[in-house]
């Protein structure tokens, strides 16, 4: 159907009017974007059928990736791109009067994901198929995903995300193959005759997952992997509760991603959605398994199953459970199968995200489960016990159940084969803090796999206007093989490739600017410098580093006559998880700094601040590209690796950051000299947080710069503001400034002044962004996923078409 434009056109305006009864003229955008999406699932039917079919036949091992979050983005522009039919069909759609672009736009970003876990996820899946490799993605379908962004008043306002509202194109319902969910009842043991003692979960309330599959489809190759997003549904109602309430709490599992846990029923919901998760997605993996070998005593040898970090870590315990009470396994064999198949991503060093559950939610919720998971902890204080004979303080501090608590990453610790860190830095601070005793005990488990992106997506797509630059100048296999990128390095050398260079970055600016302006009706200059900040919003980030910098170039505009900059605008897009007040008075602060900067007639020409409400991954295609600085400015040893950073590289940004995650990689890639450092590193902020000796007040008093940007935080700088900020200057001051912000603040005025001096310098700034684009090729997901199969998964490539 897509072997030319006529056939294509022909067999699009035949299905248009079958499906929607109307023709071709009386049809929507709407109309028009579900029947191409449906062509092009038809299209690829047969691949997905027989990619299934070939991984049964030839026992190839395979990997399913357990995510709470998938942040696919639009999949249309994607799909075509990587089918290699993308040009056929803007030719056969433009000769009807329709443009791929208005359809593309129709497509909503799936609801799926708030931030990096997310998207690393997503590039995985594209990364896995593109390669041929055997793996799948198991998920939720969330009906209303994280929230819809909306800035009123400069505050955030969060509203259900509507992304399902005209049906997803590219799912398909498997309901043949729900499985049931237990939650609540309680535990019956019983001997069988030959004397083992058995549980059955009695009186227990059920809900049924229901299964979607989405194709994801490999870049010109055969392969179609899967990934499938469970629903949750009614099951036989329950004689004991009324039905409506258990319809709505029943539906709630899958209605929102990460839904408020400030309060015990928060808490309970969150735990639902993880063990639906975890369930469903263990009895899809055992049954496709016994089906092709009949039993489960080889499962370790031919799945790998990777939990992406500890929300689905109750994969171990239902594990257990299957193989214990279904399989009738006795608990070493089944210890040993689980513990050969699970393996663990930890994304974090934040203590306070490492999830932890109370026994009062957990053991009446999950009564089986915590059964397992109390053996699983009884049997290791005993192995720690014959190591550390004597040393209670240890085994306390390892013990997965521990003062009331549930604590998720020990058993993920405990009951994988292998933990990774997602770059070289956090690895080693997990090794030799975070995680330090269980590295002791387990030095064999731990690895690292810094983290890549899906550059066919962030590049190919996200930047045709580059990745034609690229192919014209060191040929199209980069494409295939992103190390390849490296040929461009003589280049960056080269006047000409710059100048087409300059082009490309200008030409993606003005995209940007007119976006800019269609969200906001703000004019901004697409001949400054886009200076990025885009990611989730958390004080870590420091997002209020950037910000209270603007503060203090605006005071300087404005107080010193003979002060000048080249024209700067600030781009800053993010999103606060509704219960974190502290992060939405950043949002506020960074919303009421724009106010006052782009409304005065004195600094607006020279300096612009936007916030691009509702940051995501079609909105982060767009930036990118436009972008000239990273902002990548963490406090060191708080971010685990960053992929922003890698995507803004990618398309030719440079980085100012700190030495923390994935930027250290960077560096070590493209060299210092090609990115603006500044800051704290690592070993400094671990040393103030172990022996202390860091007073903010400090700072206040002997710098006039900070002093005055914090003392306009409340003193009425900022019109009708009355108390909103002073959470944050309490935060900098009386509680000793956690994220040592104002121990940075000199250090990255003084990169920012670098990045200021070096954009008038012309042939250095395209040298540098030439460069960064030449090293990036490592950090390809392609690479990270390689590096995942070999190490990790043991999993061998299918033989693939091109």
């Amino acid at each position: 159907m897509f072997s030319n434009r006529k056939s294509f056109q022909h067999i699009f305006l035949k299905k248009l009017e079958m499906t929607y009864g109307k023709s071709f003229k009386e049809s929507t955008i709407q109309d028009q974007y579900h029947t191409l999406g449906n062509m092009v699932r038809e299209y690829i039917s047969s691949n997905w059928i027989s990619t299934n079919e070939r991984q049964r036949s030839t026992h190839s091992k395979q990997v399913y990736y357990l995510s709470i979050e998938f942040l696919l983005g639009r999949l249309l522009g994607q799909n075509l791109t990587n089918l290699g039919i993308r040009e056929v069909v803007e030719a056969g759609l433009k000769e009807l009067g329709i443009c791929l672009e208005d359809i593309e736009e129709m497509e909503p970003d799936a609801g799926l994901g708030n931030g990096g876990l997310g998207r690393l996820a997503a590039c995985f899946l594209d990364s896995l198929a593109s390669l041929g490799l055997p793996g799948h993605g198991y998920g939720i379908r969330y009906k209303h995903g994280l929230f819809d962004q909306k800035i009123v008043d400069g505050f955030q306002i969060e509203l259900p995300e509507q992304w399902l509202r005209n049906g997803n194109a590219w799912e398909v319902r498997k309901s043949d193959q729900a499985v049931e969910i237990r939650f609540w009842g309680d535990i019956e043991a019983y001997q069988d005759q030959d004397g083992y003692w058995r549980y059955r979960h009695r009186n227990g309330e059920t809900i049924a997952a229901v299964p979607y599959d989405i194709p994801i489809i490999g870049y010109e190759t055969d392969v179609v992997n899967t990934l499938r997003l469970w629903n949750a549904e009614p099951s036989p109602f329950p004689v004991h509760k009324n039905s409506m309430d258990y319809k709505r709490e029943t539906e709630a599992v899958s209605e929102f991603l990460y839904p408020d846990d400030t309060h015990d029923d928060g808490k309970i919901l969150r735990l639902k959605q993880q063990y639906f998760l975890v369930s469903a997605s263990l009895q899809s993996i055992i049954e496709n398994h016994r089906k092709t070998y009949g039993t489960l005593s080889n499962l370790h040898e031919k799945v790998a199953i990777h939990i992406n970090d500890t929300h689905p870590v109750l994969a171990i315990p239902e594990l257990m459970r299957a193989l214990l009470d279904e399989e009738l396994l006795d608990w070493d064999t089944a210890w040993n199968i689980t513990s050969q198949t699970i393996s663990y991503t930890n994304h974090t060093t934040l203590s306070e995200a490492l999830e932890k559950w109370s026994v009062s939610i957990f053991k009446p919720l999950l009564p089986r489960i915590y059964m397992i998971i109390e053996e699983i902890n009884e049997r290791f204080c005993k192995e720690l016990w014959e190591q550390y004979p004597g040393d209670w303080e240890r085994i306390e501090r390892m013990a997965i159940i521990a003062h009331g608590l549930v604590k998720m990453a020990h058993l993920a610790l405990v009951g994988s084969y292998k933990v990774n860190g997602v770059a070289k830095i956090h690895t080693e601070i997990l090794k030799k803090r975070e995680m330090a005793d269980f590295y002791q005990i387990y030095p064999d488990k731990f690895n690292n796999k810094t983290n890549g992106i899906a550059h066919r997506r962030w590049l190919l797509k996200a930047n045709p206007q580059l990745s034609s630059l690229l192919t014209e100048t060191i040929g199209e296999q980069w494409v295939h093989e992103p190390e390849q990128l490296i040929k461009l390095k003589p280049f960056s050398f080269d006047r000409s490739f710059q100048q087409n260079l300059k082009k490309v970055k200008q030409e993606r600016k003005t995209i940007l600017s007119n976006i800019i302006y269609q969200q906001t009706g703000l004019l901004v200059d697409d001949h400054s410098i886009f200076d990025v900040h885009v990611k989730r919003l958390h004080a870590y980030k420091r997002q209020l580093l950037n910000i209270l910098h603007v503060m203090y170039l605006y005071n300087r505009l404005k107080e010193e006559g003979n002060y000048s900059i080249h024209p700067r605008t600030f781009i800053f897009g993010a999103k606060a998880s509704p219960g974190y007040y502290y992060a939405k008075k950043i949002i506020k602060l960074i919303n009421s700094v724009a106010e006052k900067v782009n409304n005065d007639p004195k600094t607006s020409s020279i300096l612009k601040v936007v916030f691009l409400e509702n940051y995501r991954v079609s909105l982060a295609e767009n930036i990118f590209p436009a972008s000239d600085i990273s902002e990548q400015i963490s406090t060191a040893s708080k971010e685990a690796s960053g992929t922003g950073n890698m995507k803004f590289m990618m398309n030719g940004a440079l980085t100012i950051g700190t030495l923390d995650g994935a930027n250290v990689e960077i560096c070590e890639e493209v060299g210092a000299e090609n990115m603006y450092l500044f800051g704290l590193k690592a070993e400094e902020v671990l040393h103030y947080e172990q022996s202390g000796g860091y007073r903010s007040f400090d700072y206040y008093y002997h710098d006039n710069r900070i002093k005055q940007v914090l003392e306009q935080l409340v003193n009425g700088f900022f019109p009708n503001s009355f108390d909103i900020f002073e959470p944050i200057y309490d935060s900098l001051l009386m509680q000793n400034d956690e994220y040592y912000v104002l121990r940075d603040f000199a250090s990255y005025v003084h990169a920012q002044e670098q990045v200021n001096n070096t954009y008038q310098n012309e042939d250095k700034w395209l040298q540098m962004s030439s460069l960064n684009i030449a090293h990036s090729g490592y950090f390809s997901s392609d690479r990270t996923i390689q590096e995942y199969s070999e190490d990790i998964w043991k999993l061998k490539a299918a033989e693939m078409m091109r």
